[in-house]
Formats: structure tokens, sequence, C-alpha cells
């Protein structure tokens, strides 16, 4: 790639600036007069940043200029300043690049933005790129000559996160990206956010005093703390005191309401909730008096769920309020499809100018899921920028999610500057980093958003589902164009291991989309099984192909998490390889007609025939699962004459932190009439819900028995009541049942 040498604008921020006119000439025919020098009282940072930068002029040229401290300077050589070497004022997240008198000063207004400041010269001036970790295009180049500059921006977004494995795991390349190293800088490690149970643990306060705790109707539950008890607000300042004592290098702690909506309602914290418009109205009472004790600290705390709209009451100085946008619809811009989240943004605007965006970029039940949200990442960025938002958490998956080098090198990059535009910024990376299988990449994210794009009605959501878009962006159709596309980018690379293993590692959303419509049998080419003339039925063998495939590549890339709910890739393995033993099993069940004698709730269209379609159930409650609220499940299937069984299987699903929770027990019955019912066997469930339980889990309950006769089968399935301890107490719970195989 060649170097720019076009005259550059001049530009600070958006201004432009008056150039100086002689050229630079850095190294010619491999031989330079220039060195890089640095302040004597220069910081650690300073002179990493100047080993930084003759790296990679040496990677360059194959010329390695010469760091000298400013009193050590070679008289008659040119200077490449780096740091604060000409005493300028600058503003402390500001960067400056200029040229004087044949000299190059690189600058910046803190150590991170002389930091800054390396990076951006080496990227905007000598073409660099860093795609991800081990994946960079440094050109190659003899001759560095370079025209005269005068370049100087200060980022309006100051504190930069992605949450990504890639900048966590890679400091370099996270300061290549200029975003930060963790998702909490500076915080209290263990108190960042959710602390209310931190502070008070129920196991501790509960039992001896519920009316620390949330009134919920009429009894106080472990859900939420009472923020107008004067015993409370003492306690968790002790508690906020101790955790700064144990972390005195911190500067930030988050007091803020555990992850659910089961806040107080007393007489007293309704009232003041209701004075103040918003039951953020009591937490920013009670963080406002929490603050007051702690003046040279930050205390944070969250604009979330029922806590996101703004209250009257103005948060103290040192209050960070982090507004997150949990709810929003992401097939479009926020300020587009949340408008509500906009308008709460734009009123604690009003009230602060202490605000942090915690905003989301993937699926996190599904993390390999395809999420056509890319195009929607400026638009929040900015919508975020110009509300002085200054402080910015882009939640993606921190594990490996649906193009997840792509999602986090475009999302640093607008972190960095909103205004760049996306469409650049998608075929530089698309180009750079799967290098010929670029474009096809290039045009299967164009073709998903476009799909989505024809569906304006569809909710795009954080805890969504693939099978929500089967008749969407995700329909047959579709899902065969874009295993079309990745094959011809494995196609194009299949000669570059190295960049195939990335393309492979791109269509593992699309591989994985087309497992979960096989496993929904959505049509004759996406099915678990498949019939041969004589009318039997066995797996689908591209199917396990596939999932071979997957777990190739997923093991191949250390991807090891399927959901935020701990559901391995393993796991997904082992439970499709289940889902095809039972695919193949006889069945005298499918296809016949079943009646619920409970009412069933929203999912799988409240259709009973799911528990016999054939089609089975996923991970999550989305994907063909029957469900039950604050109910038992009882069913009756009619196989439709008197017929001897020997064997009954139905599965179960636990999503715990969605309120979800296997059966108590399981009892099967069985009639020649559908009037008299024999009972046939009880299960117990072989693991009660506990605070350890696990979080994501199917569960099969399959009962042995000797043959005998039953035209009709009823299953009772109880539901397991939501335990006092658990987040959502005082709501009720869910028993979601899929396909029952009777044989």
């Amino acid at each position: 790639m060649k170097l720019k040498t076009l005259i550059v604008l001049c530009i600070t921020g958006l201004t432009l600036l008056s150039c100086g006119t002689e050229s630079l000439t850095l190294v010619k025919n491999g031989e330079t007069d220039y060195e890089i020098v640095h302040l004597d009282s220069a910081s650690e940072i300073e002179k990493k940043s100047t080993q930084v930068l003759q790296k990679y002029l040496k990677q360059i040229s194959d010329v390695q200029l010469d760091i000298v401290a400013e009193s050590s300077q070679t008289a008659g050589k040119h200077k490449i300043y780096v740091g604060s070497t000409n005493q300028e004022s600058l503003a402390l997240h500001q960067v400056k690049i200029h040229s004087e008198n044949g000299d190059l000063f690189i600058n910046g207004g803190s150590d991170t933005a002389v930091q800054n400041a390396v990076y951006e010269f080496l990227e905007k001036y000598l073409d660099c790129k860093w795609y991800a970790p081990g994946a960079a295009n440094i050109p190659k180049e003899r001759n560095i000559s370079l025209q005269p500059m005068d370049y100087s921006y200060t980022p309006e977004i100051t504190t930069r996160t992605v949450h990504s494995r890639l900048f966590y795991e890679n400091h370099e390349f996270a300061d290549q990206q200029k975003v930060t190293y963790e998702a909490f800088p500076t915080y209290v490690p263990t108190a960042r956010v959710h602390t209310f149970h931190r502070f008070m643990p129920e196991e501790t306060f509960y039992q001896s005093h519920p009316e620390y705790y949330a009134m919920r109707g009429n009894k106080r539950l472990p859900t939420q703390l009472c923020l107008t008890n004067k015993d409370v607000l003492k306690i968790v300042t002790d508690s906020v005191a101790s955790y700064f004592r144990r972390y005195p290098e911190a500067s930030v702690i988050s007091v803020s309401q555990d992850d659910n909506q089961q806040y107080c309602q007393c007489e007293n914290c309704h009232r003041v909730d209701t004075e103040e418009g918003s039951p953020a109205g009591t937490m920013i009472h009670f963080v406002n008096e929490v603050a007051k004790v702690f003046p040279d600290k930050t205390i944070s705390t969250l604009a979330y769920q029922h806590t996101r709209k703004p209250p009257k009451i103005r948060p103290e100085e040192n209050v960070l309020i982090t507004l997150c946008s949990i709810e929003c619809d992401r097939s479009a811009p926020i300020a587009q499809n949340c408008e509500d989240f906009a308008q709460d943004l734009e009123g604690w605007g009003k009230l602060s100018d202490n605000i942090r965006i915690w905003d989301y970029t993937t699926q996190f039940t599904n993390f390999l899921a395809p999420f056509p949200n890319l195009y929607t990442l400026k638009p929040n960025i900015e919508l975020f920028r110009d509300n002085n938002a200054k402080w910015i958490f882009e939640q993606h998956s921190n594990n490996p999610s649906e193009l997840f080098e792509l999602r986090s090198y475009i999302t640093a990059k607008l972190l960095w500057n909103p205004d760049l535009d996306f469409n650049d910024l998608l075929i530089e990376f698309t180009d750079g980093y799967y290098k010929e299988a670029g474009p096809f990449v290039r045009k299967y994210v164009t073709a998903i958003h476009e799909a989505l794009a024809e569906n304006p009605d569809f909710f795009l959501f954080l805890y969504g589902d693939p099978s929500e878009a089967f008749d969407s962006f995700l329909n047959p159709d579709l899902l065969a164009s874009y295993t079309t596309l990745f094959d011809d980018a494995e196609q194009a690379v299949a000669s570059k291991p190295d960049v195939l293993a990335r393309v492979k590692m791109a269509r593992m959303s699309i591989d994985y989309a087309t497992l979960e419509a096989s496993r929904k049998n959505l049509t004759k080419n996406y099915s678990l099984t498949v019939t041969d003339s004589g009318g039997t039925e066995s797996i689908n063998p591209k199917v396990t192909l596939l999932l071979d495939n997957f777990s190739n590549t997923a093991k191949a890339n250390n991807i090891t998490l399927m959901n935020e709910m701990g559901f391995t890739v393993n796991e997904y393995g082992a439970n499709y390889l289940s889902a095809l033993e039972t695919a193949k099993k006889p069945n005298k069940a499918k296809g016949k007609k079943v009646v619920s004698l409970t009412q069933p709730k929203k999912y799988a269209n409240e259709d009973p025939m799911v528990l016999t379609d054939g089609a089975l159930g996923g991970s999550s409650f989305y994907a063909n699962w029957l469900g039950y609220e604050g109910n038992d499940m009882e069913v009756v299937i009619d196989l439709e004459k008197v017929q001897p069984i020997s064997s009954i299987s139905i599965a179960f699903l636990q999503v715990t932190n969605h309120v979800v929770f296997f059966p108590s027990e399981v009892t099967y019955l069985g009639s020649v009439d559908n009037t008299n019912f024999t009972p046939l066997g009880t299960l117990k469930n072989p693991h009660p819900l506990n605070k350890k339980s696990k979080v994501n889990d199917i569960q099969y309950f399959d009962l042995e028995l000797e043959p005998q006769p039953v035209r009709y089968i009823k299953v009772k399935a109880l539901n397991t009541p939501t335990p006092y301890w658990h987040h959502a107490a005082g709501l009720p719970s869910w028993v979601f049942a899929d396909e029952i195989i009777v044989d």
C-alpha cells in the first residue's frame, strides 16, 4: 500500500488551519536523518509511545530511528518530538500532530492522549491498520515522505469501552483502537453494577430485618432495598466505605438496584416516587446521601428499567448516572425506534453533566445468532455524543459473537470519532481482514440488513432468538443465499488458511441459524431427518456435517459460550445430538392431536400441537417451546387408536434468570376412553431449584413402563413457584415444554 503523499488538510476538530510549506522526508533510500525525542521527565507511557513509533517506522522502512531524551538531542538531525516537548497547552484529551521547519511534533494533553496521538499519526499518515489482534496491515516503503501537517482532534467521548475480549485480553490492540482495557475502569472491581445485594445480602439481613427490603403487595421481599429506611442508608454507606478502604486506588463505586423491577412500594417510597414522577426519585435521593459522604469519589447508579425515567431532583455533582438502553428495538436507530429512551436521555442531560451510557450491541440469549443491527451503531453513538455523554460503554458480548472482530473494530472507531462514515469503515475492515473474501462478507451484511428493513414491524430484541426471524430476514430462501455467499467467500481464500479460518468464524452465525431452522423442521431442506424413497426416516447428513463444522470452528477459535446464561458450545452440541437421537426415534404421538386442559401463554402461538409437531425446542424459550405462566401444564394426547406403549418422554426448559424453571414433578397417565385415567408413573425433578441451579438447561423426563394399551395420554407438569430469594420473587414462574415422544 502506498503512503499518503497528498497534501493533508490541517484540522483542529472541524476548523481548517494554515500549514507550513516544508515537506518531511523521514526515510529516504533506507536511511534517515531523524531521531525521536522525548522529555527528560517523560512518563513511562510517553516513553512507551516513542518505542511504538520507532517499532512501526522500522516495520515500514526497515530503518530504526534512535530514541533520545531532550537533553541528549543530536545536533544537525531533524526531530520527531513525542510528548509535550514544545510546551503547548492542550486540552486533557486533545491530540495534535504538526510539522514545523522540517521537524514533526506528536503531542497530547495527557499521557494517554500522547499515546493516542502516536497511533493516530501511524494510521492517518502512514496507513497502518490494526483489524484484530494478530491481523494488521503495515505498509512496506523504502521512502517515507510526508506533506506538511497541522492536525488537531479532541474526542468528544472521553471514556470509550467496547465490551470485547479482543480489547480486554490484548492491551496493545486496545491502545491501537483507543479504548479501555476493562469494562469498568477506575471502579471498585467487586462493586461495578447491581450492588444492593452485595451491600445487604438477604442471607444476612432478610430474616431478622425484612423491613430493610422492598414491599411488594403486602409482603417484604429481598428483591430490592427500601430506600427510605434510614438504617438501610447507614448500612449501605458503611459498606461503601468498607469497599473504598479495601480498594483505595478505585475512584468509582456503583450504588445501584439489583437486576429486576421489583422495587419497594411501601408508603414512604411510593410517596417520594409519586412526587418525583419516577421510581428514580427514591434512588437519586438515596444515592445523593451516599455521595455526600464521599465527596472525593464518584458514586455511580443506574437509570435502568424502572429508574430510567429522570426524576425532578438533581443528582449530586459526584453522582454518575449510567443510562441503559436495554429495552430498545435494535432494528433501527434508537432515536427512531426507541423514542422514550431518547426522551429520557434528554431529560437526564438537563439534570446532570455526568452521564455514562450503557448501550447494547448483540443478542445476549444467542451470541452467535445473526443480529442485523450494524447500521444502527453510528446513529446511536451520534445520539449519545450529541446529548453530552462523555463516557460510553458498548456492551458487546465480551465472548465471540456474530462478526465479532468487525463489530469490535467498527464500534471502537465510531467511539473515537462518531462522524466517520460507516460504509468506509465496513469496506476498510472487510477488505483488510477478509482479503479477497471481503466483498462476499459485505454482500452478506448488506443483504441481511436489507431483508430486515423489508419487515419494519420486526422487533430486533437483545433477548430474542433466530426462530423469530424464520419468516423474515432468516427465511429459508435467504438462509440459502447467505450460505452461498459464505461458500463463495471460502472459495475466494481457499489458498490462504489464516484468512479462511476468519471466514469460517464469520459464517458461524448463518450455520447456527441453519441448525436452528433444521431443528424446527422449517422445510424439507431444513429438517433433522430425511425420508428415502421407501419411506425410511434417518438423520439428515447435512445437519450432522454442519454441526461438526460449527463445533470444530468454535473449538479452533476458543469460542466456548452460546449466551450470557453460561450455556456452552459443548452443551449446545450435546443437546443437539440428543435432539437428533430424539428425532429418529419412532414416535406414536407425532402429528397427533393435543388438547391443553390448562391455558398456555404467549409462546408457540399458544398452540399445544407444538408438542407433537416433530420440531424440537432449543436453548431459548422462543424456540418451539409451549409456555405456562403461573400455572401447571396439563395436556392430553390422542393417539387415535388403542395401542401398546412402553415409554413416554417430554423435554422441559430452564432459564432461571428469566423465571423459567423445570417442573417440580411430571406425572403420566393413560386412558382408553379419555375419561378414566390410570397413573403410569410420576417423575420428580432430580435437580430441584436452588441458588446454584444451572441457569440454562434442557431436561428430559423419561418414563419406561411395561407395555400396556392406551389411546389417550395425559401429562401433568407441576409448576415450581418462584422462591423468595429469586430476583423475581412475588412474580409467577414459567413451565416450558416441548416434544412428547411415545413408543
